[in-house]
């Protein structure tokens, strides 16, 4: 454990330290020669950041989860609140006091959906498992997808979806239902950020609601973590996994993702995303020894199959989303 947390706190400040000195890269024009070779180099550094926002997300929840047996679902979740809250706060710098109650509302039912959504999801990781929690997760954002489509492909999308979740949940001697069922309760929580999150984009300001929402979401957390916390007896390691979850899964996945709608095309984002359960998957295997059947294998890649159909054959017929209301439905989670 204390291998693990020293190495998040290393991949975490590199990271951020990457992503803060290109933000803050103030390149002169390319000329027409060097046009070409500055595109494909942004490509390459969009999908960099792509990948290392995945792996750094599924490797938080894989480092939080490694405090578990210490600290308890609910209080790794209150930690991690807490330090996602105050980065996303020094990020988004929300003025509270300006705030009508149009503005309030929103804010609040989306506090509140941070608050379900990530209990739920560590504790079914703890239940099930990251790479199953984490795909049926992603039920959420490809249902918002395909709600009130017309089209045949989208149906069939459901529908290889809907076979996928049968297939996970398929009854078994280890089969644990509750755990799936908080794993689907996070999925619907998902859902609802995203359309928390398309009110919110027109009321406030940048990233101000979903910071905002954070800091609550952390207060939220207060009475529970100090009852974990004193309820238990936390280490200075598990408490440093559960920190570290809150930079890892929350901070570098905004950031990052924010940098890298800057470099590639928002069809290829949406796509990209769809390679988390995946990673999640594989991080289980490697890092927490969480393996998978064959048939959960498939299962996977068929959500992820339905996912990136739906995403890429939908953006070509809409206008292009704001990069960054895409971030924010991608990470600041």
């Amino acid at each position: 454990m204390t291998f693990s947390m020293h190495f998040a706190y290393r991949c975490a400040a590199r990271m951020l330290a990457a992503m803060t000195t290109s933000a803050l890269d103030r390149r002169p024009a390319a000329t027409a020669s060097e046009q070409p070779a500055a595109g494909r180099a942004d490509r390459l550094a969009g999908m960099a950041l792509m990948l290392g926002s995945g792996l750094s997300s599924q490797f938080g929840a894989a480092t939080a989860t490694l405090a578990f047996p210490v600290l308890g679902p609910a209080g790794v979740v209150a930690i991690r609140q807490w330090v996602a809250g105050t980065v996303l706060v020094a990020i988004g710098r929300p003025r509270l006091r300006s705030y009508t109650w149009a503005q309030w509302w929103p804010v609040l039912c989306l506090a509140a959906v941070f608050a379900t959504m990530n209990l739920s999801l560590y504790v079914a990781f703890a239940r099930i498992g990251l790479g199953l929690a984490v795909t049926l997760e992603f039920l959420g954002p490809l249902a918002v997808a395909l709600a009130g489509s017309r089209r045949v492909l989208d149906l069939s999308c459901a529908i290889v979806a809907g076979a996928a979740v049968v297939v996970l949940a398929r009854p078994q001697a280890t089969t644990d239902y509750l755990g799936i069922a908080l794993s689907l309760v996070a999925a619907s929580c998902w859902a609802g950020y995203i359309l928390l999150n398309r009110v919110i984009g027109k009321r406030l300001p940048g990233v101000e609601g979903p910071a905002a929402a954070a800091a609550i979401s952390g207060l939220l957390y207060v009475p529970i973590g100090i009852w974990m916390l004193l309820s238990h007896q936390p280490t200075l390691s598990s408490i440093g996994c559960a920190a570290a979850a809150g930079v890892l899964s929350s901070a570098v996945p905004f950031l990052s993702d924010m940098l890298a709608l800057r470099r590639v095309p928002a069809r290829f984002f949406g796509l990209f995303m769809s390679v988390n359960p995946v990673l999640a998957a594989l991080i289980g295997l490697l890092i927490l020894n969480q393996g998978l059947q064959l048939a959960d294998w498939l299962a996977i890649a068929m959500i992820v199959t339905a996912n990136a159909v739906s995403v890429g054959t939908t953006s070509r017929t809409t206008s292009t989303p704001d990069a960054a209301a895409i971030a924010d439905e991608a990470s600041c989670r």
